[in-house]
């Protein structure tokens, strides 16, 4: 397999008569270890899917360089560059079969026949396409034609595997179980591969690592719980969790007790949280630095009693709870933030019922308000 390597890459899309130039990819380094499976996630329009194709050569280059396998492939075309993509859409002959379907590439290269055979039916053993090899695509489940794109790929043994949001067209269970083949696949081939989606979940799940964009720009690249425990920026503790985490405007306050986060509260209800360890010595030449304070929805609870020792409590109304089975999302309001917190279990709540929540002090993050960089 191969390794990938993007530097300072960039596109540029010309401007129509009525405005300017729009940048979509914005002089981006990225590499993708030789068996890696990286996921390149981000909101639509952030210039994840340009990037890929561009590196399958689908996608003109403004700037900057591509190499794959330590070869620069800026002006190699697309067929040239040993890569495979496997597209949301299928991209299936509908008048041909499976097998037909998973040949073709290899038929075009004109590939010996017994050499198309055992590819595609190892292939189809992989995937477990065996008996579905002489059926048509109109004949096979959403989730069975994935894996058909999946093969046609396969078969090809490339250096490098392309996913351009494959499993957007199937339902939710769907997509649970493809995620589990595409990992498992991955296992099994030992192959490089690039992965993008604008779903979290599936970018925690599938990538030994992240590259999370926004805007065009690369916010961060890690390995997924690096990212979820650690992120870099407001932009990716936003982004990367379900539910969100939750946020709060304050400042760095300095106490006889050492340093502490305090709410902004217009209704002058805030509440404040104790800085210490790591967090309060970044902090300690920051007094009165406006900040954005973050905590994930499993770090908080609702306090059963107020005589429950705590060292940072919220009081907060109940604007909504969800109940998912095995946990129940509790939407609160503090007057100035609104939060969720996530209770283990059912949990019966009323609207509009005033609750004190305690907040983990170890686990909280800070980020700089005006930069949005984490502190």
């Amino acid at each position: 397999m191969a390794q990938v390597v993007l530097n300072q890459l960039e596109k540029i899309y010309a401007g129509s008569r009525k405005g300017s130039d729009f940048r979509a990819v914005k002089k981006i380094d990225l590499t993708v270890e030789d068996k890696e499976f990286m996921v390149l996630v981000g909101p639509s329009g952030c210039g994840k899917s340009t990037t890929l194709r561009m590196i399958a050569g689908l996608e003109e280059i403004t700037d900057g360089t591509i190499s794959i396998d330590d070869q620069l492939v800026n002006d190699v075309a697309p067929k040239d560059r040993d890569i495979a993509m496997v597209f949301q859409s299928y991209a299936l002959y509908p008048h041909m079969t499976v097998f037909e379907n998973m040949a073709f590439g290899l038929k075009l290269r004109k590939y010996p026949k017994e050499e198309i055979e055992r590819r595609v039916n190892e292939a189809a053993q992989v995937l477990g396409l065996e008996t579905m090899l002489q059926r048509k695509p109109k004949a096979l489940s959403g989730g069975q034609r994935q894996r058909v794109a999946v093969g046609r790929a396969i078969v090809r043994q490339p250096k490098v595997f392309l996913f351009d949001e494959p499993l957007s067209n199937l339902d939710a269970k769907m997509r649970v179980s493809m995620r589990a083949e595409i990992s498992k696949l991955h296992e099994r081939l030992q192959a490089t591969m690039i992965y993008v989606t604008h779903d979290q979940v599936e970018a925690m799940t599938m990538g030994d690592r992240i590259c999370v964009m926004n805007d065009g720009e690369i916010m961060q690249i890690d390995e997924p719980l690096n990212i979820y425990n650690r992120p870099a920026n407001l932009f990716v503790a936003s982004f990367i969790g379900s539910p969100a985490m939750n946020l709060f405007k304050g400042a760095t306050v300095f106490k006889e007790g050492g340093p502490v986060f305090e709410e902004t509260n217009e209704t002058g209800n805030g509440f404040s949280i104790p800085l210490d360890g790591d967090l309060g010595e970044k902090v300690k030449n920051l007094d009165g630095k406006a900040v954005v304070l973050g905590i994930r929805p499993e770090h908080t609870r609702m306090l059963e009693s107020e005589s429950e020792p705590t060292v940072a409590v919220v009081t907060a109304k109940i604007e909504l709870s969800e109940p998912m089975g095995s946990e129940t999302l509790v939407y609160l309001d503090t007057g100035a933030n609104s939060f969720i917190v996530k209770e283990r279990g059912h949990v019966k709540l009323s609207n509009d019922l005033y609750v004190s929540v305690a907040i983990d002090p170890e686990k909280v993050h800070l980020f700089d308000r005006a930069t949005g960089e984490a502190i």
